[in-house]
């Protein structure tokens, strides 16, 4: 049976295993796929050992996509704009790396029925996601992309590496009061309970608030938004299966359907 796996530290959380095991008997595929937790210092060696066992490909997760991109043979573009691959696969002795984040953000917008094309996108940090989605969502063609960070000199950084494209990088303090259509936060604030920095007055009843983040609850970003008007509110949860199901398509050469997968994940958390 194939074998495929989830390398992350921490790991415990993860429901990769979940996700590729409904895609699997949704569209009858053999395999296996498990989590497995990772020294900080031995992640090169485990992927060695797991090609070695006959692994056909993985998913990475923090802290070590950007070691996955370095041990990779070949990068799929999105994974070379990215700095950071999520995905492997292992192919006649090779190493190849892509990276379905920033596919996954776009196909769950487009779920929900927002609209990019033309837009005006906030995008709330410069770390390792927002630089993983940027080039997918630019590739659909908004007005413009405005990439906000508490540290300012960071997201003009990241804005010059698009810089053929609509994109600004500015401080949460200088943020443009111009009308957003769409701001995402892909900064990890939620995971410790708290949101970014930005002022209320940028939130408005026709915008989307999206948060790459996804929990039991509302994220604390999605309440705060919530709580100053904002009408349609989403978390990360079907990012995260779409990314997945990307993946298992570059893996299976089949395209699983999301909607239902969606749907058992979020009731299994609401169980938890």
């Amino acid at each position: 049976m194939d074998q495929y796996c989830v390398f992350g530290h921490p790991i415990e959380h993860s429901r990769s295993p979940f996700i590729h095991q409904m895609f699997a008997q949704q569209t009858k595929q053999q395999l296996s796929y498990e989590k497995k937790w990772v020294e900080l210092d031995g992640f090169t060696q485990v992927i060695t050992d797991f090609i070695a066992k006959g692994g056909k490909g993985a998913n990475v997760t923090v802290p070590f996509k950007e070691q996955a991109l370095q041990i990779c043979d070949q990068l799929s573009q999105a994974a070379k704009r990215a700095g950071a691959v999520n995905t492997l696969s292992f192919i006649d002795g090779k190493i190849l790396g892509d990276n379905t984040d920033g596919i996954g953000l776009v196909q769950d917008l487009l779920r929900h029925k927002v609209k990019i094309a033309d837009s005006n996108i906030l995008l709330l940090g410069a770390g390792g996601a927002a630089k993983g989605v940027l080039l997918p969502l630019l590739r659909k063609k908004p007005k413009n992309i405005i990439i906000a960070n508490r540290t300012a000199s960071k997201a003009k950084l990241l804005s010059e590496q698009f810089s053929i494209y609509p994109v600004v990088g500015c401080g949460f303090d200088d943020i443009p009061f111009s009308e957003f259509d769409i701001i995402i936060n892909a900064t990890s604030a939620s995971l410790t309970g708290t949101f970014p920095d930005i002022s209320a007055q940028l939130i408005h009843a026709k915008m989307t608030c999206y948060d790459m983040v996804y929990s039991k609850e509302l994220t604390p970003f999605l309440q705060w938004a919530k709580a100053q008007g904002a009408a349609k509110v989403f978390d990360g949860l079907g990012m995260l299966v779409g990314q997945a199901a990307v993946s298992f398509n570059i893996w299976r050469n089949v395209t699983p359907d999301v909607e239902t997968v969606i749907n058992a994940l979020r009731a299994d958390i609401a169980k938890s």
